[in-house]
């Protein structure tokens, strides 16, 4: 259960929790770790590319020899390049597979490294390579279960809601037209995506509560592994933080999505010229702009976390049982008195003479005889 106060662990007394800034502090600690954001960028790059260079050569062997294919020599066209795909898929099916193959991967590495990098920002790790993917395989099925247990929250609760807003499509088309109509679908598409950000709040908090409390040892020894005692106390913190907590969150996607929609439109704009790469470098800006925002976001959580930490469940410690002694009186032997029996016919005490007696000191030898 989460308590209303934490410990200070160097006065070892009770105080409020803290209630720092999730933008400045969240800010502070992600740029205190690049490593983390770097890294990531570098594996989704290396990625990107070893799937995009056969899949581009596959294309331009199409493209190249082709009166459709001048079409993308001006201006980017979306629907010649969407039926070179399709032409593509139909001709070579081995290339719409390789390009599948790039998620499990992705998601490995998503598995791996966001872990890692909670790891750093809670515990105050530095962010190296081998902190990063240690840390991952410590919590990697630890976050499988929780990305099933999204999926299936997920789905209970946007499920209906987009039945809900399939009706309210039909309604709005019988109904309205124009922009009154696009205003309707526009604000149902809103109000869909802020429960999706809220959920996707919600388990972020999990994770990284998770990570908190396996930095904890169990009573018997263990680390502790549980997700599911992260569960009430996530939204607990969620309940008692909401404004600034998903107003910070909102703020940060906005400004994520922001940069991605500005770099990538941009660059579709002068795809056609004959310098790629400004334009290429200019994309990628766009898509590290996007990832930064979101380990913003994971720093910002992070922060949370920390202010109001799970604490460790106490050891239980046992009497031990009541020893039970037998009192016993010692047993004491009887003092045996050595009693003295008087002398039945004491002799009399000789008298005391007043002077020696001559005859006490004569010889007692026999006198010699002399022989006949």
């Amino acid at each position: 259960m989460l308590n209303d106060f934490t410990r200070d662990p160097l006065t070892s007394d009770y105080a409020a929790p803290r209630r720092r800034s999730l933008l400045l502090h969240g800010l502070g600690i992600t740029l205190r770790r690049p490593g983390a954001v770097l890294w990531t960028y570098a594996f989704n790059l290396a990625l990107a590319l070893l799937f995009a260079l056969r899949f581009g050569t596959q294309l331009g062997s199409i493209l190249t020899h082709s009166l459709a294919g001048q079409r993308l020599t001006s201006a980017f066209d979306i629907g010649t390049a969407g039926d070179a795909l399709i032409r593509l898929s139909d001709n070579a099916p081995s290339a719409g597979n390789t390009n599948y193959l790039g998620l499990p991967l992705y998601a490995l590495v998503y598995f791996i490294l966001v872990p890692g990098t909670l790891f750093c920002y809670i515990d105050g790790a530095p962010s190296r390579l081998s902190t990063l993917l240690g840390a991952g395989l410590l919590h990697f099925w630890r976050f499988i279960r929780i990305t099933l247990l999204t999926v299936i929250v997920s789905g209970i609760v946007l499920g209906p809601l987009l039945t809900l807003q399939d009706k309210w499509s039909d309604y709005v088309d019988d109904h309205f037209t124009g922009y009154p109509a696009l205003g309707r679908e526009a604000a149902a598409y809103l109000l869909i995506g802020l429960v999706a950000a809220l959920l996707r709040l919600y388990f972020d908090l999990v994770t990284a509560y998770t990570v908190q409390i396996g930095l904890q040892i169990r009573p018997d020894g263990k680390p502790d592994h549980r997700v599911r005692r992260t569960l009430l106390p996530a939204l607990r913190v969620l309940r008692r933080n909401f404004l600034r907590t998903y107003g910070s969150f909102l703020l940060l996607s906005v400004v994520g999505l922001a940069a991605l929609a500005l770099g990538l439109s941009y660059s579709l704009a002068h795809l056609a010229r004959p310098h790629v790469w400004p334009i290429f470098v200019l994309a990628q800006l766009g898509l590290f702009a996007n990832l930064f925002a979101r380990f913003w976001q994971r720093g910002a959580e992070s922060i949370l976390v920390l202010d109001n930490p799970i604490p460790p469940q106490a050891i239980p410690t046992f009497d031990p049982e009541p020893r039970i002694e037998l009192v016993t009186e010692p047993v004491t032997e009887p003092v045996r008195q050595h009693v003295i029996d008087p002398i039945p016919d004491p002799e009399p005490a000789s008298p005391s003479l007043a002077e020696p007696d001559q005859q006490v000191f004569l010889d007692d030898r026999p006198p010699n005889s002399s022989g006949s």
